[in-house]
């Protein structure tokens, strides 16, 4: 199955913006259903973005949308979550995450078989 390998978490204030990377290497990235999840300090893991296999479905959190875009590039074998307007609420551990036995965008942790080890976001007032 694939393995996925965040990047570009770190540390920035308020309305700034971090694009986050997930570099994916093995199995067939085209047929993974991907995701973004966040946990935040003291709470659960947290749906924040899914995409369907060809791109063009994404499903965003409420607390993220209109600030946050996840796409994907197949031909990289590449899934990014751009954060716009960032919030101190939105400090957390980002994970991406794949599914191969799911299509459309699947926004439940038990969905996935594939996850990243994570990236931490921390955003400053």
């Amino acid at each position: 199955q694939v393995q996925l390998v965040e990047s570009g978490g770190g540390s920035v204030q308020a309305g700034g913006s971090l694009k986050l990377s997930c570099a994916a290497s093995g199995g067939t990235f085209s047929r993974y259903t991907l995701g973004w999840f966040r946990q935040p300090p003291g709470k659960e893991r947290e749906i924040v973005a899914a995409i369907n296999r060809s791109g063009v479905s994404a499903y965003y959190s409420d607390s993220v949308k209109g600030r946050f875009t996840m796409s994907r590039d197949n031909a990289k074998s590449t899934t990014y979550l751009q954060m716009n307007s960032l919030k101190p609420e939105d400090s957390g551990v980002y994970s991406c995450a794949g599914t191969d036995l799911v299509v459309g965008p699947a926004i439940n942790p038990e969905d996935y078989n594939a996850w990243g080890q994570g990236t931490q976001v921390t955003v400053s007032s």
